[in-house]
């Protein structure tokens, strides 16, 4: 169950990008005051969190009911985490934890940004809903291993709810090299991960056979 923590708490960390959206929520929320910021984030957070629930939870159902295989379902998760590992590893502008030049100008002018853009795309974004249904199929409906996964997710919106409330904070004390240091690193274990859940899901499909 440690790897199954261990997997599910980077792959959670890595799409979510809690130090990236803490960063974010700081440039959006400049002039507000600490109790506005407060309740904008424990606002935002419970909305992605809900989220990513369901579609860690009734994610796998869905593709069932649409014919998808677990093995398509690993080797596609897999693609989809490589690509947002690789935008992490290079810190290219366009990655995808970023918001597109309109969604920025949106948030800027909105009264409320808890959802968006905060809950989504940012926290509940494209990679975390697709690495959520990921690692539920990857638990084969062992309930353990399934809670544990939902622990790991848990655990991670708990550490980006306190970054939120600390964003201005942590914005001052870690500069740009930091953050792109950090996220680098996530970036790395992030591909690796992904890579693997593509040779499972090859494997898994019988086309090819690994190891051989």
């Amino acid at each position: 169950m440690l790897e199954i923590a261990l997997t599910s708490f980077t792959t959670f960390f890595a799409t979510i990008g809690p130090v990236e959206a803490a960063v974010l929520f700081a440039t959006l929320t400049p002039k507000m005051e600490r109790a506005e910021r407060a309740a904008i984030a424990i606002r935002a957070t419970a909305i992605a969190s809900v989220l990513l629930l369901i579609f860690t939870l009734l994610g796998q159902p869905l593709l069932d009911e649409l014919g998808v295989s677990i093995a398509a379902l690993q080797t596609a998760g897999g693609i989809i985490l490589l690509l947002i590992a690789l935008d992490m590893i290079f810190a290219k502008p366009t990655s995808a934890f970023k918001l597109t030049q309109p969604e920025g100008e949106e948030a800027q002018t909105k009264d409320d940004i808890a959802v968006f853009p905060l809950a989504m795309p940012l926290l509940a974004g494209p990679g975390a809903m697709s690495a959520g249904i990921l690692l539920a199929a990857n638990a084969d409906g062992d309930p353990l291993a399934l809670a544990t996964t939902v622990s790991a997710l848990a655990a991670v919106m708990v550490i980006t709810l306190a970054l939120l409330l600390l964003s201005h904070e942590l914005n001052r004390m870690i500069g740009i090299t930091a953050q792109r240091v950090l996220m680098r690193v996530f970036g790395i274990l992030l591909a690796g991960i992904a890579v693997q859940a593509v040779f499972n899901g090859i494997g898994a499909s019988g086309l090819v056979r690994l190891g051989a």
